[in-house]
């Protein structure tokens, strides 16, 4: 029998397009949308949970960012990278610029793990006045300093297989030297000894560096960034020591609306975060150039969510802002999220600001302006009024690439993303208790570790002391950052929804005011 090559194409035009429809629903997410291809798991940047408008790598594993610095314009991104499997493995660095903070090129390896060991994290700065002599005025170099890992001696039973390294830079960061006289800090014996941070000291004229030795601060300073002196210890017996210290951050910030100035250090800690894992804790204080030291008692948390980790600070960023990007992951199950060819994400860059609340310092971050360049068109309205137990539902296409904004009443609010296959995400704000809770036990796709959606997740809010509440939430394909009065508290989970939120339904058990409520969807990067 003869069939017409016409009628044949025809049938297996539909059949194709049969086939990517049904693959893209086994994938969770559909891959048609208003006629057009949105999801494609053989595309880079399509897959499934992919995140669209967060850095992530092309593929492979990543953790925690290293290295941040800004120059001639450029913000570089280097981060702990693993290229050969979705699992951590032997560390190297990864590279990334940017010129806006949201827009991100990818750059080929920049460290490699070698005889001294695997590449962990660190920091890099430009050394403008060629104080290491490893570069000209003319032509200074960039110089990274980091954590060296020997799995030799680890394997052999030793304890001090960490030490310091330094790296340099004579073409901005696309080709690097290490230095041949590594390590520049030799281990003593303490097991957790890493991660240092380094920077030019415009108070004292000379490098500071601190790093962190099991579960406290080592302070240092240097004149050529080679030589390094330890001159005090700080964190024995304050904050939080449920686990190893991390990834320490030092910075000097102006307190707003004021002329005081304050120093701020972050340090990460896994375990012992207040849900559970990997968290960052902060303090603020003064510093001389060589002593850390703050009144502070309570434990303060930078972000209040399960998934943001290791952050650091941009050196020499412009304005003296102090922009900070984390590692939108925990440890409890960063090895086990359910994304193929690539793992984990960055969280936006966030702008960080120091303010006074109830006589307290308190550090808020929220994104840098720079993400309303992606904003596209948006659904908004003035006013909705709910009454006890009343519901309101937005309808929108896709709820996991927008930000939602409002303002509502210190009142009790309840606030629940869904889709059509039963998927829930509930956000809660309880006026009377002063708490905020997230609750993502059947967001999606939760079974791959046990402690991921094993309870909810619920913060004290004492420092909301207006009688209304700004809302910011951002969400994208696998994430939620949520932010409450400009980021006097944040919040960042991941989420693996079976597919996209498309239903906001808000209620409240008070007579409640939603005003100038939007929604915009933004645009993807890649």
């Amino acid at each position: 029998m003869k069939i017409d090559k016409k009628i044949t194409f025809l049938f297996l035009l539909i059949a194709f397009f049969f086939s990517v429809y049904t693959n893209g629903q086994n994938l969770n997410y559909p891959v048609i949308s208003n006629g057009k291809m949105v999801a494609d798991s053989t595309r880079i940047y399509a897959e499934p949970f992919r995140p669209q408008f967060h850095f992530s790598p092309e593929k492979k594993w990543m953790n925690d960012p290293n290295g941040l610095v800004f120059y001639k314009g450029i913000y570089h991104l280097f981060y702990q990278y693993y290229p050969e499997d979705i699992v951590w493995g032997p560390m190297h660095w990864g590279h990334a610029t940017s010129t806006d903070l949201i827009h991100w090129k990818h750059h080929k390896i920049a460290l490699f793990p070698d005889k001294l060991g695997y590449i962990f994290s660190g920091s890099v700065v430009i050394d403008v006045n060629n104080s290491s002599g490893l570069g000209t005025l003319k032509n200074p170099a960039m110089v990274a300093i980091f954590t060296y890992h020997n799995m030799d001696s680890e394997k052999a039973g030793k304890i001090n297989t960490q030490s310091q390294a330094l790296a340099y830079s004579l073409d901005e960061g696309e080709t690097w030297s290490k230095y041949q006289g590594n390590p520049i800090i030799a281990n003593l014996g303490l097991k957790d000894f890493r991660d240092p941070n380094v920077f030019w000291n415009t108070e004292t004229n000379t490098w500071n560096l601190l790093l962190v030795a099991g579960d406290y601060a080592q302070v240092y300073t240097s004149e050529n960034l080679i030589n390094w002196k330890l001159e005090s210890e700080f964190g024995k017996g304050i904050g939080a020591h449920g686990g190893v210290w991390e990834c320490p951050n030092l910075f000097k910030i102006k307190v707003e609306n004021s002329n005081e100035e304050k120093w701020v250090l972050l340090i990460s800690v896994n375990p012992g975060a207040p849900n559970g894992g990997s968290g960052t804790q902060y303090f603020v204080g003064d510093f001389d150039g060589k002593n850390f030291k703050t009144n502070q008692k309570d434990t303060k948390w930078l972000d209040n969510g399960a998934d943001n980790y290791a952050g650091i600070t941009y050196n020499d960023a412009p304005e003296n802002k102090r922009i900070f990007i984390g590692w939108m992951s925990n440890w409890l199950y960063a090895r086990n999220t359910p994304t193929k060819n690539w793992r984990s994400a960055m969280t936006l860059p966030r702008e960080i600001l120091l303010s006074k609340i109830n006589n307290n310092y308190i550090l808020k971050n929220a994104p840098v302006s720079q993400l309303k360049l992606q904003f596209e068109h948006h659904f908004s309205k003035d006013l909705i009024v709910l009454k006890p137990k009343q519901k309101t539902t937005l309808n929108y296409d896709n709820l996991n690439q927008s930000q939602i904004q409002f303002r509502a009443d210190a009142k009790n609010l309840k606030l629940v993303f869904s889709n059509d296959v039963n998927d829930t995400l509930v956000l809660n704000y309880d006026g009377k208790q002063k708490t905020f809770s997230i609750d993502r036990r059947h967001s999606g796709i939760v079974n791959f570790e046990p402690s991921f959606g094993k309870s909810i997740h619920t913060t004290a809010t004492p420092n909301i002391i207006s009688e209304t509440i700004d809302y910011q939430i951002i969400l994208d394909w696998s994430s939620i950052e949520i932010f409450l009065n400009g980021g006097v508290y944040s919040f960042t989970e991941q989420i693996f929804p079976e597919k996209p939120y498309t239903k906001l339904t808000i209620q409240s058990d008070e007579n409640q005011e939603i005003k100038n409520i939007s929604i915009y969807k933004i645009k993807g990067i890649w």
